[in-house]
């Protein structure tokens, strides 16, 4: 590995197949299918082994249901929050599942989506979120049809719904109650259709999670309306898996010790600044050093947090910084036009491989 040029993101298969592992004893145990959540984790060089232990993918435009078909296969889901006519006769070459976000785009799309099995997004109105900004039952949502009288207009129309309502949830009990919910106050409208998708955001390989209960829960609301539900993770899929590689290339002091590496949360790993959160350095493991490891872009804030280390750092010092497979690779960019990342993959027979090197010229080709 010491002869990678820093800095790279690290997907592991061996820590992928712990999640899938999962995911499929989930589906043997309650029936329900999942479906990769492409706008959380796209690197089809994984997609060969994912697709063992998964149904297909689910994707929030028009790439990327082109990519589930053409990369991963088996079903492809497509839904879009605002979809153009041309969009939908895009989709409709690629996806099995067409959902539409609003009663007015099923009206004025749901015929050039014909042959496909179309559906629509509900929004129950109750929601489990850490963040605001990915709560989708905040204040003036516009993430999918609340109204029962535009529900009982569209029920004719579609052969499933989707109530996509949790962000990183683990608590059972919520999820639990929340689903129940959906139960007594949808039932209606859910024993009309042919499938029903909870979504992503459920933190269902979470070390200790319960999941019998969670199977027996899926299993329960299956067998009493008769359809067809679908789970949709990204980050659980891929939870543990990534790390993003980094080297020291400077370290500065004010008022404490601050690590420069090579690479940088705007461009990179751009979900800790919109959510504020803090990185986690899985080497150096944590000791007495009191660190503050940034970036090495121009913008102030560009911090992965601070930490207490087993070492001090130093120029050349290697940061390997973990949680770096979801909603990052989807999200890096070219800010200040830094090199970005290779994207390197450890097989499950251990074999290194490096299946993306990114250079000027694809810097360039992004450009006019």
């Amino acid at each position: 590995m010491k002869s990678i040029p820093t800095p790279y993101y690290l997907i592991d298969e061996r820590k992928l197949l712990k999640n899938l592992k999962i995911i499929k004893r989930v589906r043997e145990k309650s029936g329900a299918k999942s479906v990769l959540a492409l706008k959380c984790f796209s690197t089809w060089a994984v997609f060969p082994l994912m697709r063992q232990y998964m149904d297909g993918t689910t994707s929030s435009g028009v790439y990327e249901a082109r990519l589930g078909h053409d990369k991963f296969g088996k079903e492809v889901h497509a839904y879009s929050v605002g979809y153009s006519r041309d969009d939908v006769q895009q989709v409709a070459r690629f996806a099995d599942k067409i959902i539409f976000n609003s009663l007015s785009q099923l009206k004025a799309f749901g015929r050039f989506a014909q042959g496909k099995s179309i559906g629509v997004r509900v929004n129950p109105g109750f929601s489990f979120s850490h963040f605001d900004l990915a709560d989708p039952a905040r204040k003036f949502s516009r993430l999918g049809i609340r109204d029962n009288r535009e529900l009982c207009e569209a029920a004719g129309l579609v052969k499933g719904v989707m109530f996509h309502f949790n962000c990183e949830n683990d608590d059972i009990k919520n999820l639990s109650a929340n689903i129940e919910r959906i139960g007594r106050t949808y039932g209606w409208l859910i024993t009309q259709m042919d499938w029903v998708s909870f979504g992503g955001g459920i933190f269902f390989t979470k070390p200790g999670y319960a999941l019998e209960k969670f199977c027996d829960m899926l299993k329960r609301f299956s067998d009493t309306f008769n359809v067809q539900v679908y789970l949709e993770p990204g980050e659980t899929a891929i939870t543990g898996a990534g790390e993003l590689v980094t080297t020291v290339l400077d370290v500065v002091r004010n008022e404490t010790d601050i690590a420069i590496v090579d690479a940088s949360t705007e461009a990179h790993m751009l979900d800790h600044l919109i959510y504020r959160t803090t990185a986690r350095i899985v080497s150096p493991s944590q000791g007495k050093f009191k660190t503050m490891i940034a970036g090495r872009s121009c913008l102030a804030g560009d911090v992965f947090g601070t930490f207490a280390l087993r070492t001090r750092l130093r120029p050349g010092s290697i940061v390997r910084i973990g949680d770096a497979a979801g909603y990052t690779m989807v999200k890096k960019n070219w800010f200040n036009g830094m090199p970005m990342p290779a994207i390197v993959v450890r097989r499950l027979n251990g074999r290194i491989e490096i299946v993306r090197r990114f250079s000027y010229h694809d810097f360039c080709a992004g450009l006019s």
